[in-house]
């Protein structure tokens, strides 16, 4: 894993960052009002109804946004890779946070003091233009999947939600194996079902050939079975 310092360092100055084409004055004014720390696995990153200090933005690892659901279910709300914003919506609505993030594995997250980054924006049309490009993309990911887990039955919303830790994470060197250990109950969550529900239908689609398992890891051994299993409902 990065170093915090690294950390910082990529945040601004790596090519597929918003913040590249800053000037160096304005790059180094917001390094200076950055803080990365590092989380544990299933550490706290923040918490539903505290107010942001700044814009979190995800460096290495991966997190979850969840929501509390009724009886004590959470639910996954968005999931975040690096280079992602995560607690965004609240900061830029003036409020605090509707949902609470979590790491789901040891990760660094740089935090852009609020004032700092307001100043900024409010001088460069750019980085303005460039962060709404990608909250908008954010929205329209979450949308869809909005979409899907109200719609599709359960076959349907375990495969699409499969499609989606691929399509966020991508596989390991065997390119076959999600880069992503997720528990069942997370699978369950990001699914809109139970955890019973998911084990059952990972079970029935590692029998039926579209998937294997090997504790936490999902290898994807018919792409296009589970694409139109998801594509039916």
């Amino acid at each position: 894993m990065k170093s915090e310092e690294s950390s910082k360092e990529l945040l601004f100055n790596s090519p597929v960052s918003v913040f590249y084409n800053l000037s160096k004055e304005d790059k180094d004014f917001l390094m200076r009002n950055t803080e990365c720390r590092s989380y544990k696995k299933n550490e706290l990153v923040f918490l539903e109804n505290t107010k942001p200090n700044g814009l979190i933005c995800l460096s290495d690892g991966k997190v979850k946004i969840f929501k509390e659901g009724a009886g004590g279910r959470d639910q996954i709300v968005r999931l975040s890779k690096p280079g992602g914003f995560i607690g965004y919506r609240a900061l830029f609505a003036g409020q605090n946070y509707h949902a609470s993030a979590v790491a789901i594995e040891p990760s660094i997250a740089c935090t852009i003091e609020k004032s700092a980054l307001f100043s900024v924006m409010k001088n460069d049309p750019n980085l303005t233009f460039e962060m709404l490009k990608s909250l908008a993309t954010e929205l329209g990911v979450s949308n869809m999947r909005t979409v899907s887990l109200t719609q599709k039955h359960i076959r349907g919303r375990l495969a699409e939600s499969l499609l989606f830790l691929i399509d966020t994470y991508g596989y390991y060197e065997d390119g076959i194996t999600i880069k992503a250990l997720l528990s069942r109950e997370d699978i369950a969550s990001l699914s809109n079902m139970t955890t019973s529900n998911a084990i059952r239908t990972l079970s029935t689609f590692a029998q039926e050939g579209v998937i294997g398992l090997e504790g936490r890891r999902i290898k994807i051994l018919e792409l296009k079975m589970l694409q139109r299993i998801s594509n039916i409902g």
